[in-house]
């Protein structure tokens, strides 16, 4: 089959034949439609974001694909299904501390490049291997919308982090990197949810000015001016009451400050989520009060991607319309031109942006 092979860190993909995946028992083998670039792909790549990838090998997070064998373990699953193929495969030997992998992308500690090991390629090539239950079916679908599905991967993440803090209908969220392509997106899933009133920090005023004008009166936008209490104030300020929930979506390029600003608007038992990236690549630690957490009673939970069965419940909140796949602006490219995606999706990287590869075009 043809893929894109990643070498080394820093050189660019190499577009050939590889082996195709030999499935085994407990695995599905996926046709892949379609597959994101993520916009710091190139950072993955370069080696600068440090992550636990051996090389060579195949990358890619996931993809939009139609099955095309299961193994005797399938009782539900079909060849021809849509599926969504999850790339946060699991250990199975431990269900309590499972080891993690990304697919082609990174792993956690020396259990999860074992996974890795194993399931060696991602989806930068015209099929994929995963485990049995990370081939979430999406029901029927047009190919030509199989890019736009790829969006489930976006809104996977902040879905996570809001079903570990236990969003709740009616209440009133603030999300830390609303601006950036994961909190644009984290925005559009707490509403989905049912969240009262969506607090939208950020610097860019006209991004901030689309995210109202896409979901009105919802959103309470503020733009940031760096001072971290003045900042504080003003986000407690714009939201219609006390702030319930925080979520921190922040890339590893922001500073300390910036995040304690928003993460400390919270209310009395308010819970704040870590999903971001603060501290990865050297640095001061997020330093947050002791007795602030402590009298406060404030619930902190650090969230890597989200549970096995979020991709139902996205599914679901698509397929009733409240959680628009199709709002967007997706870019495709073939697999021959898979580092022209890279490029595109780095330059690219904006609110409800995409960039995808389809390597069966």
């Amino acid at each position: 089959m043809k893929a894109a092979v990643l070498k080394s860190f820093g050189s660019p993909l190499v577009i050939e034949e590889v082996p195709a995946p030999v499935m085994g028992t407990g695995e599905v083998l996926v046709d892949v439609a379609a597959t994101r670039v993520l916009s710091y792909t190139n950072e993955v790549f370069s080696g600068e974001r440090r992550y636990l990838l051996e090389l060579p090998a195949v990358p890619g997070l996931g993809a939009i694909g139609r099955v095309r064998a299961v193994g005797p373990d399938a009782t539900h699953l079909a060849a021809g299904d849509w599926v969504y193929c999850d790339p946060t495969f699991r250990s199975r030997d431990d269900s309590i501390s499972p080891d993690i992998t990304l697919q082609g992308w990174s792993a956690r500690g020396e259990g999860g490049l074992r996974l890795q090991r194993h399931f060696r390629h991602g989806t930068f090539a015209e099929q994929t291997l995963v485990p049995t239950e990370n081939a979430k079916r999406i029901g029927a679908i047009d190919p030509a919308d199989a890019p736009s599905w790829c969006a489930l991967g976006t809104c996977l993440v902040p879905y996570g982090g809001f079903l570990a803090a236990r969003l709740q209908p009616g209440e009133t969220v603030l999300v830390n990197g609303a601006t950036g392509n994961f909190g644009s997106a984290a925005v559009a899933v707490a509403l989905a949810m049912g969240a009262a009133c969506v607090v939208a920090p950020g610097r860019n005023e006209k991004v901030l000015s689309d995210l109202v004008r896409c979901f009105g009166p919802r959103v309470r936008t503020v733009t940031l001016g760096g001072n971290e209490d003045d900042d504080r104030e003003r986000m407690r300020r714009a939201a219609p009451g006390p702030i319930d929930l925080v979520l921190d979506l922040m890339p590893p390029s922001v500073t300390t400050p910036t995040v304690r600003a928003a993460i400390m608007t919270v209310r009395s038992y308010g819970r704040v989520v870590l999903m971001g990236g603060v501290g990865m690549q050297g640095g001061p630690g997020l330093d947050l009060p002791y007795p602030w957490i402590m009298r406060q009673c404030i619930s902190i939970h650090g969230v890597w991607m989200y549970p096995p069965e979020a991709a139902f419940g996205l599914v679901n909140l698509a397929r009733a319309g409240l959680l628009r796949l199709d709002q967007f602006e997706v870019t495709t490219f073939d697999l021959d031109h898979a580092n022209d995606a890279v490029a595109h999706a780095a330059a690219n990287s904006g609110p409800f942006k995409m960039t995808v590869l389809e390597p069966n075009r």
